[in-house]
């Protein structure tokens, strides 16, 4: 049987971590962590799970940071997870058997379903959601996006049909909390990339973002989460626009 590495990035997700290297068991013979700067019980939780930890000074945004887990990864296989993920029993049964019989496959895509304050969304541009996670080591990395990254794979991708359960919000609090780290993180990558905005564009992207999520997505047969979803999403896209606005004022001064 191939050995599975896997591999995940952390800041303080002592809330996360726990539950997400025990969905792992029985599949992986390597967990391999890179820490931010945790403050809490993060690193604890990954030694007792027997994890290879790596601590970095500094912090050069989400692709990076995770081809410095992948560099660590010494598996046949390397499945990449972030702390509010989980593996279903299912899950892990159709990985064992993809990477055992999968002579001309190099990567697979897993279907997430995510869940938002209350339920798991089925529509709104969430589901379905297939993310690239799962590859030979060596056939692929990660962009180096700030924010938003990628996986690059260099060979054939094929679906996986289990789902991960994603857990990326469980609370308005942290619907804030992300909108305001990746609006700032998103704009300050398209300022890198000489984009420019102003107040009209942040407007109408981010009415625009909430009518595609509300609308044309079928957020509304979500219920009071899939509004509540489209309003954040709007909201998110606006104030990436606005930040990049504020980015280039300052450029001038």
């Amino acid at each position: 049987m191939p050995t599975l590495s896997v591999i995940l990035i952390t800041r303080n997700e002592e809330a996360n971590l726990g539950d997400c290297l025990a969905s792992l068991e029985g599949i992986a013979q390597q967990i391999v962590v890179v820490d931010t700067n945790s403050s809490d019980r993060t690193l604890e939780i990954a030694k007792n799970h027997a994890a290879v930890i790596s601590s970095p000074p500094d912090w050069p945004g989400f692709g990076p940071q995770k081809n410095r887990a992948l560099d660590l990864a010494s598996g046949d296989w390397v499945l990449s997870l972030d702390a509010d993920e989980r593996l279903t029993p299912a899950l892990r049964a159709e990985i064992q058997r993809a990477i055992a019989h999968s002579a001309h496959v190099d990567c697979f895509a897993i279907p997430r379903l995510s869940w938002y304050c209350g339920r798991f969304i089925r529509h709104s541009g969430w589901s379905p959601d297939y993310v690239k996670r799962l590859f030979k080591r060596g056939t692929a990395r990660f962009s180096d996006d700030l924010v938003h990254e990628r996986l690059i794979p260099s060979g054939q991708v094929a679906r996986l049909e289990n789902p991960m359960l994603h857990f990326s919000f469980m609370n308005y609090s942290q619907v804030l909390q992300k909108i305001d780290r990746y609006s700032t993180a998103s704009a300050q990558q398209a300022f890198s990339k000489g984009k420019t905005s102003n107040p009209l564009k942040a407007i109408l992207n981010g009415a625009w973002s909430f009518f595609r999520t509300y609308i044309i997505k079928a957020g509304f047969l979500d219920g009071a989460q899939g509004l509540a979803l489209a309003i954040s999403n709007g909201q998110g896209t606006y104030y990436r626009y606005i930040k990049l606005w504020q980015l280039n004022l300052e450029n001038r001064k």
